[in-house]
C-alpha cells in the first residue's frame, strides 16, 4: 500500500524565523529551517595545484638517527603544514648534509644489523651499522627515513624529495633552501 502526503514535510528552501520565534511550519505546510551559522565552514583539501613545496636543509652533525629521521619524514609528508591532506603529496624537499656525522645511541653501532636479501638461496647479507656508516653514510639516513613513510606509490614519490650528502656541500644552492633545525 502506498501512502502519499498532500503537503510535503520538508523543503529545500530555507526560511529564517524572526528573533525569538522557534522554527515551525509556514502557511504552505513547509517546515522552516534556520540558516547555518557563519562559523561553520567546509574543510579545504589540498591538491597538486594548491600545494607549495619549499626546500629545507638539515645538518646531521651529532643528531640521533631515529629522532632526526622521524622529523624529516614528517616534513616530507607535509605534516608541518596547515593544509595537510593524507592522500596528497603536500611535503617539502629536504636536503641532509653531514650524514656521516650522525649518532646512534647505546650500542647500536655494533649491535644494529642492516640486512639485504637478494631473493636467492644464500643471498642474505648483513652489515653492522658502524660499518655501513663508514662505507655508505647516506644509506643510513635514507633507510631510516624511508621506513617512516607510507609503503605505497605516494611514499615512493615522497622519498624522491629527500637528498642526503655525506659532506657539508650540496648542489642545491639554486633552490635557496632554508635551514631547518630540530
Amino acid at each position: 500500500m502506498l501512502f502519499f502526503l498532500e503537503k510535503p514535510l520538508y523543503s529545500r528552501t530555507f526560511a529564517v524565523p524572526k528573533k525569538g520565534i522557534p522554527s515551525g511550519r509556514d502557511s504552505a505546510g513547509f517546515i522552516k529551517i534556520k540558516d547555518m551559522s557563519k562559523l561553520h565552514f567546509t574543510t579545504k583539501h589540498a591538491n597538486a595545484a594548491t600545494v607549495q613545496h619549499n626546500w629545507y636543509v638539515v645538518d646531521g652533525t651529532n643528531q640521533t638517527v631515529g629522532r632526526i629521521a622521524s622529523k624529516i619524514a614528517a616534513v616530507l609528508r607535509g605534516k608541518n603544514k596547515a593544509y595537510y591532506t593524507p592522500h596528497v603529496d603536500c611535503g617539502d624537499y629536504v636536503i641532509v648534509i653531514n650524514a656521516d656525522k650522525v649518532a646512534f645511541t647505546g650500542n647500536k653501532l655494533e649491535d644494529k644489523q642492516y640486512i639485504n636479501f637478494s631473493g636467492y638461496p644464500g643471498g642474505k647479507k648483513e652489515e653492522a651499522a658502524g660499518d655501513l656508516l663508514k662505507r655508505r653514510p647516506e644509506v643510513v639516513m635514507e633507510r631510516a627515513v624511508k621506513g617512516m613513510l607510507p609503503k605505497n606509490r605516494l611514499g615512493r614519490k615522497m622519498i624522491k624529495k629527500l637528498f642526503v650528502y655525506a659532506g657539508a656541500n650540496h648542489p642545491h644552492t639554486a633552490q635557496q633552501p632554508k635551514a631547518l633545525t630540530f
